[in-house]
């Protein structure tokens, strides 16, 4: 079976100017636009980029998505799903366990602690540097890189190894 990757992005830095705002209103704050920036020119030098995008329907996380999407593939198929704002680590492993199987690549953009947990879970290999640096500290516009073997029905803990963790600083 052919390796899958998984591409596990935190919202960039948002703002917190318009404290009346719901949280799930938030848009992203200048340093968060910043981060996004770097993490599109990040995105450019990657070799396999997500076929398929899973996006919290927050304002933060569609505003990291509209930021990056200059470096994705045309034709890039994205959901806006409600169900990943707030999602803790066993609604995102369910909901990436139902990625069809067809689907080689997958980027979930998405809040802590759920992203986080879900990062530490799956992580069962890779680059030690790259682990102790997620496993200390998953910053806004942080990017796991992870490859999984096996189909996404049986994603579970362990099963992914970390390729690469980027952060924008």
């Amino acid at each position: 079976m052919a390796t899958r990757r998984l591409l596990l992005l935190r919202h960039a830095k948002s703002s917190w100017d318009e404290p009346h705002l719901a949280d799930h209103d938030r848009p992203l704050s200048g340093r968060g636009r910043r981060a996004t920036s770097s993490l599109r020119g990040h995105l450019s030098k990657v070799d396999v980029l997500p076929e398929l995008i899973l996006c919290s329907s927050a304002v933060r996380t569609k505003e990291t998505l509209d930021g990056i999407r200059r470096a994705l593939p045309p034709g890039t198929k994205v959901e806006i799903e409600r169900d990943l704002y707030a999602a803790d680590v066993d609604d995102l492993l369910t909901r990436l366990q139902r990625v069809s199987e067809n689907t080689a690549s997958v980027m979930v953009i998405g809040h802590n602690p759920g992203l986080e947990d879900l990062a530490l879970l799956l992580v069962g290999t890779g680059d030690a540097a790259a682990t102790s640096a997620m496993e200390a500290k998953f910053p806004t516009a942080a990017l796991a890189h992870l490859s999984v073997a096996g189909p996404w029905r049986e994603l579970g803990p362990g099963m992914a190894t970390l390729e690469q963790f980027w952060t924008p600083r």
